[in-house]
């Protein structure tokens, strides 16, 4: 049984230190809960059980090492590590077993994919230590040439540079050869669609219009992502018990991921941390509805179930749906769009960016303001005015 007990950090931060105790001759492991700013007590202690249930499971099943097992298993790889020749043998050996245990699922399985369909076939089996930068700009040129997405190509340069840096690091190879190779530049014919897309208010409004003549449960999934900006995956997987419809709100606490290799499984929001979000009296009706529709056929924990089943319905579905819904109504539209769409309506509507960035579960506000300060033609119009309008007052 794990136990629980709080804490504060020297700069006042309250944390909860969670122990669990290891069986014979193992020794007790521990980890902390760091309280959000905000929370009341009974969210608090309902949210620390849930932390508290998970971190010990993860203990039970082996997946949580002590220090003294961290210590082996790096000795362990670092063996190997003197034994790599190849990088294909360092990225099966070293490089995807560390991955295993320190990201998710879904980041694990986006690195095989990478090294896999287009690393391992060009470089994979030149000796690891003699890898030059010219070998490896070779291969970002071919990529590009392939008309892959610029998305795809940053993803891949992200892969091969963890590996190199790895390999540094552990002192297998002692140079880095990605010290020399740039970050690739999306191509001429790609840099018109590098800029953030979002929908304006009245395109919100006519999407929710189409949307009446929709069935309930994606008229009701598309209105509370359009309401609050949060992902696909984190609509998926969200369950009834983090839904208040008295006060309008939902904790986002789990995150609907699939891969090949673990088919649909709910994992934790990207940040690792719960949030709130609000949502409309309209989106509140729709999800009573929506409950009451489903309880005459099956009883789900998911408030987005599949058609008279409690499973949870895949996390590209919605992207499928809103593909055919863009068709029959003339728009172009995606589940990140309406994402994008939230932050750019709330800040050119006057919302503050650390507000904006809080309620889309950004780790830290200068993604939201990368991603999302393109200046659209409402929020030039809206500057220039206020402008325009000090100039006058004065």
């Amino acid at each position: 049984m794990a136990s629980t007990r709080l804490k504060e950090t020297k700069d006042g931060r309250r944390y909860y230190e969670i122990r669990v105790r290891g069986g014979r001759d193992k020794p007790e492991l521990s980890t902390r809960w760091y309280v959000p700013d905000g929370w009341g007590e009974k969210t608090i202690r309902r949210e620390l059980a849930k932390a508290a249930a998970d971190f010990e499971r993860d203990c039970r099943e082996g997946k949580v090492l002590s220090r003294q097992e961290q210590k082996a298993v790096q000795q362990e790889a670092e063996r190997e590590a003197a034994k790599i020749k190849t990088l294909r043998q360092y990225g099966e050996q070293v490089f995807m077993p560390t991955k295993r245990k320190t990201c998710s699922e879904k980041t694990r399985s986006y690195y095989q994919g990478a090294l896999d369909h287009h690393v391992y076939s060009v470089i994979g089996d030149y000796r690891l230590t003699e890898i030059k930068p010219a070998q490896i700009k070779n291969l970002f040129l071919a990529l590009q040439e392939s008309a892959l997405a610029h998305s795809t190509v940053i993803g891949i340069y992200v892969t091969v540079n963890q590996l190199f840096k790895m390999a540094y690091l552990d002192d297998t190879i002692d140079r880095n050869p990605m010290d020399k190779v740039p970050r690739p530049k999306p191509r001429k014919d790609e840099k018109n669609g590098t800029e953030v897309e979002a929908f304006t208010a009245d395109d919100l409004k006519y999407i929710v219009s189409c949307l009446e003549r929709e069935p309930l449960k994606w008229q009701t999934m598309i209105r509370l992502m359009i309401d609050t900006g949060i992902r696909r995956g984190e609509a998926c997987g969200l369950k009834w018990e983090n839904v208040d419809l008295k006060t309008n709100t939902a904790t986002i606490s789990g995150n609907l991921c699939y891969t090949t290799e673990a088919g649909i499984y709910l994992d934790t929001p990207k940040t690792g941390k719960p949030r709130e979000v609000y949502f409309s009296p309209e989106v509140s009706a729709l999800l009573s509805r929506l409950r009451q529709e489903q309880a005459k056929t099956c009883f789900s924990p998911f408030v987005f179930s599949q058609d008279g089943t409690p499973e949870p319905m895949h996390p590209d579905s919605p992207t499928r749906y809103l593909s055919k819904f863009g068709r029959r109504y003339g728009v172009k539209i995606h589940p990140h769009k309406l994402r994008h769409s939230f932050a750019s309506v709330a800040i050119t509507n006057g919302a503050d960016i650390a507000s904006v960035s809080e309620v889309l579960g950004h780790a830290d506000k200068n993604t939201t303001l990368r991603l999302y300060t393109h200046a659209n033609e409402e929020s030039k119009r809206k500057a220039a005015g206020t402008v325009q309008s000090a100039i006058k007052e004065a």
